[in-house]
């Protein structure tokens, strides 16, 4: 089984040559790497670019993760398409762990896996379940019908939005309890902290989700 990997990437040039290195280091390579430079004013498609043969980098204006995360699963032409955030690390085997999975239950669209913080600002050990973009492998047409991944207010929230409505589709998703993947926690990463104008994205994804069991309830 074939796989495309993914990384949306903005102003990524400190850390997007590691991130690619972990991909380059997997124990199954992928097909294809894209990365989806989100109008950067940095190097970080010049960075990207030279890593590898396998690194395509795609440019656009300044959208979102979510928007540089839909352009990337468009472009996907494998089979399945795994995601990683540009700051981000997989572990050696998690390609080929979600791969296995996923040819063992065709009944499932996509597999996650567990993932540890790591950083000078992440205690050591904090670990668990890892519903991201970072831990993502899926079945490249069941993403396609879940459709564009939304840049909520204040940047936070895109993927709880995504996995949310691809459930409401009834896209099958598993969670490996095997830690797969590495969230990198530094100041100044989209992630990074509370803060209240992006954590508002966390509010406008939960009204989203209201309005859309609205809308059942309406249609039952």
């Amino acid at each position: 089984m074939n796989y495309t990997a993914v990384i949306p990437a903005y102003n990524a040039s400190e850390t997007i040559e590691e991130c690619l290195g972990s991909i380059m280091a997997q124990s199954v390579l992928p097909q294809r790497i894209i990365v989806v430079d989100d109008g950067s004013t940095d190097a970080t498609a010049k960075r990207a670019a030279g890593v590898s043969d396998l690194v395509e980098v795609i440019r656009q204006a300044n959208g979102g993760v979510g928007k540089a995360t839909t352009t990337g699963l468009a472009a996907s032409r494998t089979e399945l398409t795994a995601t990683l955030d540009a700051d981000d690390l997989w572990l050696r085997d998690k390609s080929e762990r979600q791969i296995t999975y996923l040819a063992a239950h065709p009944e499932c669209d996509g597999v996650f896996g567990a993932m540890r913080t790591f950083g000078a600002d992440a205690r050591a050990g904090d670990e668990g379940p890892g519903w991201s973009r970072t831990t993502m492998m899926i079945r490249t047409a069941a993403a396609l019908r879940v459709g564009p991944v939304i840049d909520p207010g204040g940047g936070r929230g895109d993927m709880i939005d995504w996995l949310a409505r691809a459930r409401e589709m009834g896209v099958q998703l598993a969670m490996m309890d095997t830690l797969l993947s590495l969230r990198r926690i530094r100041p100044g990463s989209l992630s990074y902290g509370r803060d209240a104008a992006r954590d508002r994205g966390y509010a406008q994804v939960a009204w989203l989700a209201l309005q859309r069991r609205k809308s059942r309830d309406k249609g039952s």
